[in-house]
């Protein structure tokens, strides 16, 4: 069944297809199965990453309403800020960002590099709050003004998740005998927009959505309803593992950095500490433990994040 999105509006940011790499010295250290790597932190704009495929719709649908400024939310290293940063930069309009401190960390890497440096290089209006009485009041006043768009935390809404149908058709292009895609869960889009693809596909692929900050059940229900805006999820094989979440978001745990050493030096691939860190980290205690069989095909999908990673860098380095 082929995906037909060519009736939204769009805007291409993008370079598609991201690449789909085998990876033999990650799938020998691990004992199997065969692990592939679909490289969305990869794809040009912005230093890369997920939330580029959600932008083009969000953008597009923002377009023709005629909007000059975006307004979003995030977590001070916050990837997607970045991101909507740079399309702004690139389309020429306005970006206002509104970051909360919703990370228990104050050092000086974290408050100043990372993503949080790419969105004052982009030329992104910064505004740092520390309750969400400020987060409310600011994004109160930032809305009053004409002609402005406002993106949800994550790109993750009806719209934004169409990036990822997108994205799983053109996966089942490139290889469709796959049983199982291992994706990170924050805000959900992402997760959502693989399962509503693979529905509109009638694909018959386990989707594993590993948790980087909310429950199982909390993630379930999210993939859910922004999934079934999209299609009809009956039938959809959904695992949903909150394994790798730890003490709570963006706060790294010895399995993540395991992980994430492990891809770096069988691979080259480099990982970061908040959402492929931790996914990574449950797909291989998941392959450890025999969940996923040595004699699979599976696809781990690089939701990008780099950049964060410098801001974790005493950890890194300690």
């Amino acid at each position: 069944m082929a995906v037909d999105l060519s009736g939204y509006p769009r805007v291409v940011l993008g370079q598609w297809p991201t690449a789909l790499e085998d990876c033999p010295r990650l799938t020998e250290a691990l004992g199997g199965p065969r692990i592939l790597v679909k490289r969305d932190d990869v794809n040009g704009l912005g230093v890369g990453g997920n939330k580029l495929r959600k932008l083009e719709f969000l953008i597009g649908e923002a377009r023709e309403s005629g909007v000059d400024t975006v307004i979003t939310f995030g977590a001070l290293q916050s990837n997607h800020a970045r991101q909507t940063a740079a399309v702004c930069a690139k389309l020429g309009l306005q970006c206002e960002l509104i970051l909360t401190k919703s990370v228990p960390r104050s050092d000086v890497a974290y408050e100043r590099s990372g993503n949080v440096l790419l969105d004052n290089l982009y030329g992104a209006n910064v505004h740092i709050c520390d309750t969400e009485e400020e987060t409310v009041a600011t994004y109160e006043r930032l809305a009053a003004r004409e002609k402005t768009a406002t993106f949800p935390v994550g790109g993750s809404n009806e719209t934004g998740i169409l990036g990822y149908v997108a994205a799983t058709a053109e996966l089942h292009a490139q290889l469709a005998s796959i049983s199982k895609i291992v994706v990170p869960v924050g805000s959900a889009g992402t997760a959502a927009g693989v399962a509503a693809g693979i529905c509109l596909l009638d694909w018959p692929v386990t989707l594993v959505a590993a948790c980087v900050s909310h429950t199982a059940d909390e993630s379930r229900a999210d993939i859910t309803r922004l999934a079934s805006a999209v299609a009809n999820l009956d039938g959809l094989d959904l695992l949903i593992t909150d394994r790798a979440v730890g003490p709570g978001y963006g706060i790294p745990t010895a399995e993540m950095w395991g992980a994430l050493r492990l891809f770096a030096r069988t691979e080259g691939i480099t990982l970061d500490p908040v959402y492929s860190g931790k996914a990574a980290a449950a797909m291989v205690d998941m392959i450890r433990n025999g969940e996923i069989g040595a004699d699979e095909t599976i696809v781990f999908l690089h939701t990008g994040g780099v950049p964060g990673l410098f801001a974790y860098a005493p950890e890194l380095t300690g």
